[in-house]
């Protein structure tokens, strides 16, 4: 093994990757019972029909949609944290670029398949291969995220390349043999020679100068299949910039509910330091403001509409009788409640950080459905004398069963990749020299008390 010069070592996680625990196996086997039984779901729907969802003439997207964005949003956000990591050389990264790496692949191959379930004929799906117009931004947003899956899982591969080799040669590796030649494979003959780094550097470089562009195009792509009709809350000049700056948003605040989960099972706190903490805070609240600005824009353009259907959307948003309780969830989570928390120091502290950025990833989520559901049931002609269900939309056990079964499949593939290789980086962060002692990165009021690392003032 490559001699990296710094007190990192693959020893401090091999016992993570070796032989499973119990409770491995029954957290898997939960998880894969709750993805099977969206795939129940899906063939039932595929059998049935989309009259089993909650979607009917009026409301063709739902709750559908609203993950497909969302996760779209995560994926991309994930790729242009490790991109500009990579790029940028920022070394308090390198600890968790894998994190978001990994976030980056699990949201993007779960949440394209969404669109699809849209569809009322899944068995027609290859006639968009073949008789696409490429005038559609459909067909386009398909080239588009075919093309950003195979460049970031290229990207992640390339980041494990090296931990690979170290496992290769770790003497007495506890794995079964089956693992011991996939490293061996995988690898690639890799020897940490200086040739070598240089080209696998170069590779990262190249890869990630892709992945940026690529990940910003994409989401544009997606925003445009809503700006491009002229559906009120839709038909919008900002919402390509609104639609990264949301992803970045919601990307962020997941990083570090899934930092804290690790940091707090794996016991990294070595790795994961208060430092990560404190920038990805600082992250949060920045793009706090910056979508906030976004929001009050596209409120503020919509109330200046004169038309009855735009007077119509907004009255459905903010009746408490209709959308009202979402975009006050919506509004609290996603702008008041991080303001405060982060933006105060007597209330900044690793676990509320963290409380307040997985509040923020469920509020950004209700935005997604605000988006999709109330304009669908504003139409821009009356309707009268309709059953009330073909007007107003409401989600379904298979829909449900689907988007449960989604996230599941994602807290799956962390559950397994981290098995398989170490969740740091374990020779991006030697490359780094960044590592350093867990320490107070802000003073503490004299009549603070501090009880255990959580409790320490980011």
């Amino acid at each position: 093994m490559e001699n990296s010069g710094v007190s990192i070592s693959i020893n401090d996680f091999v016992h993570n990757l070796e032989k499973p625990s119990k409770k491995w196996y029954l957290g898997v086997g939960v998880l894969t019972v709750i993805a099977l039984f969206g795939m129940y779901a899906l063939l039932r729907q595929f059998m049935e029909g989309q009259i089993i969802t909650g979607m009917r003439d009026n409301v063709v997207w739902g709750i559908y949609t609203a993950n497909f964005v969302f996760f779209m949003g995560l994926s991309y956000a994930g790729a242009l944290i490790s991109s500009i990591s990579q790029l940028l050389r920022i070394k308090w990264t390198k600890p968790i670029v894998r994190i978001a790496e990994l976030l980056t692949v699990s949201t993007l191959i779960v949440g394209a398949p969404f669109i699809l379930f849209c569809l009322g004929r899944l068995d027609r799906i290859h006639y968009l291969l073949l008789y696409g117009r490429i005038q559609s931004p459909i067909t386009w947003d398909v080239i588009a995220i075919s093309t950003d899956l195979v460049f970031c899982i290229a990207f992640l591969y390339f980041t494990h390349i090296r931990d690979f080799a170290k496992l290769r040669d770790y003497p007495g590796l506890n794995v079964s043999n089956w693992r011991k030649k996939m490293y061996r494979y995988l690898a690639l003959g890799y020897k940490g020679t200086k040739e070598q780094k240089k080209y696998l550097h170069q590779a990262h470089d190249i890869m990630a100068a892709i992945i940026i562009p690529t990940a910003i195009i994409a989401y544009s792509l997606l925003s445009l299949l809503f700006s491009m009709s002229l559906r009120p809350g839709w038909h919008s000049t900002i919402f390509s910039p609104y639609f990264v700056v949301t992803a970045g948003y919601s990307g962020v605040a997941l990083l570090i509910v899934i930092m804290w989960i690790y940091r707090k099972n794996r016991k990294l706190e070595t790795y994961i330091t208060n430092l990560h903490f404190k920038y990805m805070s600082f992250a949060l609240i920045m793009l706090t403001l910056i979508y906030g600005y976004f929001t009050f824009s596209e409120y503020l353009t919509d109330w200046y509409n004169q038309t009855e259907t735009y007077h119509q959307l907004l009255h459905k948003l903010y009746d408490m009788n209709q959308f009202g309780w979402l975009s006050l969830f919506h509004f609290v989570f996603a702008f008041v409640v991080p303001i405060i928390v982060i933006g105060f120091p007597w209330f900044r502290s690793i676990n509320m950080v963290t409380i307040v950025s997985l509040l923020i990833v469920i509020a950004l989520w209700v935005k997604r459905y605000l988006i999709v559901v109330p304009t669908l049931e504003t139409p821009y002609i009356p309707i009268q004398d309709i059953r009330p269900e073909y007007v107003h939309y409401s989600i379904s056990w298979v829909e449900w069963a689907l988007s449960i079964s989604g996230i599941a499949v994602i807290v799956l593939i962390f559950t397994i990749a981290s098995k398989w290789a170490p969740i740091i980086p374990v020779s991006e962060v030697a490359d780094a020299h960044n590592l350093e002692k867990p320490k107070l990165l802000f003073k503490v009021r004299n009549d603070s008390t501090i009880k255990s690392q959580e409790d320490v003032v980011v």
